[in-house]
């Protein structure tokens, strides 16, 4: 029981690897606790990884979507149920901006290709939090699956004002409203406004979708190096 506690102290990541290609996972695996995170186990399949979650209780679970039996974003839903705490980043080949409604849908905090870089996958999982959903850059950056079939037919970006621009930069970072008032000094009513603009200009319903859309435009900003 001490030596249990004297785990939960240390400062490291703890990180569950899930994903039924054995060798992918290992070296993944390898990698995060190259870079300094607690890779506490690997996981083949989404029953495997509800046991292990219940049973290890990471503080991050990086989770492949696509598994043989039950699907990653099911398996999402189960992990966030017997493991509370733990966030979970799932891993994809899939770049169409449905996939990542849909990850958040299940309970994931963040979403990250599978051919992105190792560097970015370790900065998103260093940043990722509960109550977010962090979208690694490389989701809409070029290749040929980044532009869905089916897009609107409004294919030009929106003008937006540059306190718009400043909102939606912050949206990007995964802050709250409460804290992007804060942080440009602006009531959390005048924030909201510019926010619902923002839905409209954008033509989304939530956040996250003026997120994965202003991506999808080339409307953020670069995520700075933190």
């Amino acid at each position: 029981m001490a030596l249990a506690q004297l785990d939960r102290q240390t400062d490291m990541t703890r990180v569950l690897v899930v994903d039924d290609h054995r060798t992918f996972a290992e070296l993944l695996s390898g990698a995060l606790a190259s870079a300094g995170m607690d890779a506490v186990g690997t996981a083949h399949s989404a029953g495997q990884a509800i046991a292990m979650a219940q049973e290890l209780q990471p503080d991050i679970v990086v989770m492949d979507i696509e598994m043989p039996r039950q699907d990653g974003l099911a398996a999402t839903r189960r992990v966030r149920e017997v493991a509370p705490r733990a966030v979970v980043a799932v891993v994809t080949a899939h770049r169409d901006p449905d996939w990542v409604v849909r990850a958040a849908q299940a309970g994931a905090s963040a979403f990250i290709p599978k051919d992105g870089s190792l560097a970015e996958m370790i900065d998103v999982l260093s940043r990722v939090q509960p109550g977010q959903m962090l979208v690694a850059p490389s989701t809409f950056s070029g290749g040929a699956t980044c532009a869905p079939a089916a897009s609107p037919a409004r294919g030009a970006a929106p003008q937006l004002t540059r306190r718009e621009q400043e909102v939606l930069d912050c949206l990007g970072r995964g802050m709250q409203v409460k804290a992007i008032a804060r942080v440009l000094g602006i009531t959390l009513e005048t924030c909201r406004g510019y926010v619902k603009s923002l839905h409209a200009k954008l033509g989304v319903r939530s956040q996250l979708e003026a997120v994965v859309k202003a991506q999808q435009l080339g409307l953020l900003s670069s995520v700075d190096e933190h």
